[in-house]
């Protein structure tokens, strides 16, 4: 039976059961919900904090776990990243009042606020910056206003929290961040089930990122319409009952997609579908 943890709120949450339940799996009926069997698929669901689950995992107590990068960075746990999941995207930088700071270089000396001190110290250390760091589990936008820190160092996503406190980003950004896979980092085969665990995820993302297109063309410009849609692998080329004509089925990124419609069509194609992929293995 393979443990997977997931997190149980946040902004991982959500997007984490969307995913899960895409491939497959069960999701829990309540947040009440702390554990789930989904003995059909052979997994056991943990819900816990996402800022626990990479110490939870690198401990080799559960097999895998979905958090974020940032996390699984500032926990120091012997967890190691498996594939990003492409949800959850965020950008980990410094900020100050605005018209203080407009270098890294200019931490120097000073106390910075953050809820991620193992990622602040190690990111200070590569940089060669003598600072103080002041661990906070929240809030750290007010910090500097309540005379605690000097600057903060937090996710950033829009920027709009940081406006609101008269902060503004500096310096290049710490680390790019978001939602994970996670294993434990020892050397001995994976879990059981961990290889169809990350198939099934691996599926789900490919189904978000490409749709399935199929069109038909003169078989003389076959060559030049695969040049257009090469497939993941090779396109499906099938005769049609009209002669000198083919269909084509391949894969195509989702956000080229009416691009490459409009060159199928300029080509010379006809009968140009698109749809979704609702689920896949590549």
């Amino acid at each position: 039976m393979l443990k997977i943890a997931v997190p149980n709120k946040g902004s991982l949450a959500d997007a984490a059961a969307q995913m899960l339940q895409e491939a497959g799996y069960r999701q829990r009926r309540s947040a009440k919900d702390l554990v789930v069997l989904d003995a059909d698929n052979g997994v056991e669901l943990f819900y816990l904090r996402p800022r626990d689950i990479a110490i939870y995992v690198g401990e080799g107590t559960l097999d895998v776990g979905i958090t974020g990068r940032d996390l699984l960075l500032d926990s120091g746990a012997s967890a190691t990243e498996v594939m990003p999941l492409g949800f959850a995207a965020s950008t980990f930088r410094y900020a100050a009042p605005t018209g203080t700071m407009s270098d890294t270089a200019d931490l120097a000396g000073a106390r910075i606020a953050t809820s991620y001190p193992g990622i602040v110290e190690r990111d200070l250390t590569a940089r060669g910056i003598d600072a103080t760091v002041v661990r906070l589990d929240g809030a750290v936008e007010s910090s500097v206003r309540l005379g605690v820190a000097d600057a903060i160092a937090d996710v950033v996503e829009t920027g709009s929290t940081l406006r609101q406190a008269d902060l503004e980003v500096f310096g290049d950004p710490i680390l790019a961040s978001e939602a994970v896979l996670v294993t434990h980092a020892r050397g001995d085969e994976p879990a059981e089930g961990f290889d169809v665990f990350k198939r099934r995820l691996d599926g789900v993302i490919a189904a978000r990122n490409y749709v399935m297109v199929e069109y038909d063309i003169p078989s003389d410009l076959v060559d030049r319409a695969v040049e257009l849609t090469p497939g993941m692998d090779s396109p499906t080329i099938s005769p049609l009952r009209l002669e000198g004509w083919v269909e084509v089925r391949s894969m195509v990124p989702r956000d080229a997609a009416q691009k490459i419609m409009d060159g199928l069509y300029d080509l010379g194609a006809r009968g140009i579908l698109v749809t979704d992929i609702l689920a896949c293995r590549v």
